[in-house]
């Protein structure tokens, strides 16, 4: 990936719509509908920064030859924090490949050229940095869990969560000992045939939420003599 033409607003590197679509290998449309369904979680001076009136004049003055600017009323340019967002709403290796080269080739590369800091100065740099390198790590950790629960099934503590269930519900329902035996057949065989497996030991974590509150919705079919 090559690295963008640099710009620079409040003191930090920003990059264009367009030269954030870029960096991911997608479309500014993209990057423009990811923002609009995700707005709420966009920040302004955090995440992005809207150039309007004489901020957008002075943008555009400095970027004559970019064409793509030249009628845009509003401009958004993008902030590291902002580039994450992006990258975590295509969450495509790509992105995040790209995203990971942006911050170390393009946004933090200032710091290697600028005088150094003072003290104070340094330390709440560094600790920008950790805060974002930290939630990062917490969206991919997030992102794994997720994948992880799609594909494990229950935990011994989970399956005996599930057996309570069944048995409070049956006992609920069924004072005569004799008599329940067909209603453990009967939901056991529900509850399998519903989530599709050979067995309520393999239920997905993710589903068993689920399986409880169906659980105790249940309702038996009562056979007629």
């Amino acid at each position: 990936m090559n690295n963008p033409t640099p710009i620079e607003h409040n003191g930090q590197r920003v990059l264009t719509t367009a030269q954030l679509a870029e960096s991911f290998d997608t479309e500014t449309k993209i990057i423009s509908k990811n923002f609009e369904r995700n707005e709420s979680r966009y920040v302004e001076g955090k995440h992005f920064f809207a150039l309007k009136g004489e901020e957008l004049k002075t943008f555009k003055a400095s970027r004559q030859n970019d064409d793509n600017l030249k009628f845009a009323p509003v401009i958004y340019i993008w902030t590291e924090k902002g580039a994450w967002l992006h990258a975590k709403s295509l969450n495509t290796d790509q992105a995040w490949e790209a995203y990971e080269a942006l911050v170390d080739d393009y946004y933090r590369v200032k710091q290697l050229i600028n005088k150094p800091m003072d003290p104070l100065k340094a330390l709440m740099q560094a600790t920008h940095n950790l805060l974002a390198s930290q939630e990062l790590i917490v969206g991919r950790v997030d992102e794994i869990e997720q994948k992880v629960d799609k594909q494990i099934t229950l935990n011994s503590g989970q399956q005996r969560r599930l057996q309570q269930g069944i048995n409070k519900k049956v006992c609920s329902i069924e004072s005569d000992k004799s008599e329940r035996s067909d209603l453990f057949r009967q939901l056991h065989k529900e509850i399998k045939d519903r989530w599709e497996v050979p067995s309520y030991k393999d239920i997905l974590r993710q589903d068993l939420q689920n399986v409880l509150n169906y659980i105790s919705a249940w309702k038996p079919i009562r056979r007629t003599e």
